[in-house]
């Protein structure tokens, strides 16, 4: 790891990355996409870039499509176009290809050198942000992977013109996370805004994106402080993988599983880490009034709670929670008593 990530900004950074590439005289350049990116992003990028790649790779959009399967297929394309130790990968895409995109490099020849463009919210002020590669494993999340930096990461808010509105609400789940465990005030400006729209969430990337970096690059192998990030995410990530694997269900976005995922744990906080009822029930109403609130009935809960004990953070068969002592004091490795998760459901539910 790294003791800087290099991240740049703008169209301006795009038109340098020819530059850098020549510069390190990469044998070959090859480009990952989805079939998203590819009609929506894939065109201004070349443009902007004048990149000309030795291949364009097309992987199928989605979490579910975040797998092995994928990889193999895209390790297969590369020795086919043959790709060597000396070339490079730029992942094109938002958190999925991200993700994905750096574990295949990260593990291709043992290794090739990789760059994100993300192009989504998420991947812009999380995903791409902070060297955590990897897949899933069936309905688990992030279960296999590498933490490795990009060469480098480069954020234009030019993208967010191409996302639908749910896609942006999925991102400021995240940056209101940010908010949350780091950043008081930082938090109670999120919560003000009126219309989730590029142009309103544009001067947020750049504070978003701070606040992850010093806590990467304090602890980038997430031995401590860097598992702060991970709030929400314990029952959020469950709450994610049910409902994407449940054919009878709608499935969820990753900021939309992980927005309710902070409001169950601001109230287990406020029985294992002394979060203040009042403030548990600021972040209830806030989250509720920019993400519907969703029916989950006892038979969810006891699915969902069923996933939690292959979360990442476990130990020795205990699930351990990141919680709030209050917003910007986070309380890592908390054991949260299983009968508090009903009540916690109960408290989401009455918002």
């Amino acid at each position: 790891m790294k003791d800087q990530i290099n991240i740049t900004y703008g169209l301006s950074a795009i038109k340098d990355l020819k530059a850098v590439l020549d510069s390190k005289q990469y044998s070959s350049v090859f480009i990952l996409v989805d079939n998203n990116t590819k009609k929506h992003c894939l065109k201004g990028f070349l443009e902007y870039s004048s990149i000309i790649p030795t291949a364009v790779l097309t992987m199928p959009a989605g979490e579910e499509n975040k797998n092995l399967t994928s990889c193999q297929s895209l390790w297969e394309e590369l020795s086919a176009e043959g790709a060597d130790r000396n070339s490079v990968l730029i992942n094109l895409g938002g958190g999925v290809v991200t993700d994905l995109g750096g574990f295949v490099a990260c593990t291709f020849k043992r290794g090739i050198d990789f760059y994100n463009i993300p192009t989504s919210l998420l991947a812009m002020v999380d995903a791409s942000v902070g060297g955590k590669t990897g897949i899933d494993l069936g309905a688990l999340k992030n279960q296999i992977g590498i933490i490795q930096e990009p060469q480098g990461v480069i954020i234009a808010a030019e993208w967010l013109k191409t996302l639908v509105h749910e896609e942006l609400r999925s991102g400021f789940a995240e940056m209101l996370k940010h908010g949350l465990i780091a950043n008081p005030d930082y938090w109670n400006t999120l919560k003000t805004i009126s219309d989730l729209s590029a142009h309103n969430l544009e001067g947020f990337i750049k504070p978003s994106v701070a606040e992850k970096t010093k806590v990467v690059l304090e602890d980038p192998y997430e031995k401590g402080l860097r598992k702060i990030l991970n709030f929400g995410h314990t029952l959020g990530h469950a709450i994610e993988s049910y409902y994407l694997t449940s054919p009878d269900k709608a499935r969820l976005l990753h900021g939309e599983a992980v927005a309710i995922g902070m409001v169950l744990e601001a109230y287990l906080a406020t029985k294992c880490s002394g979060l203040r009822a009042a403030t548990a029930n600021e972040i209830k109403h806030t989250f509720k009034s920019f993400y519907p609130i969703i029916t989950i009935s006892s038979e969810d809960q006891k699915a969902i709670i069923d996933l939690l004990r292959h979360d990442k953070k476990n130990k020795a068969g205990r699930i351990n929670f990141v919680l709030l002592k209050a917003i910007g004091k986070p309380d890592i490795d908390v054991e949260v008593p299983q009968e508090l998760f009903a009540e916690a459901f109960a408290f989401y539910q009455s918002a």
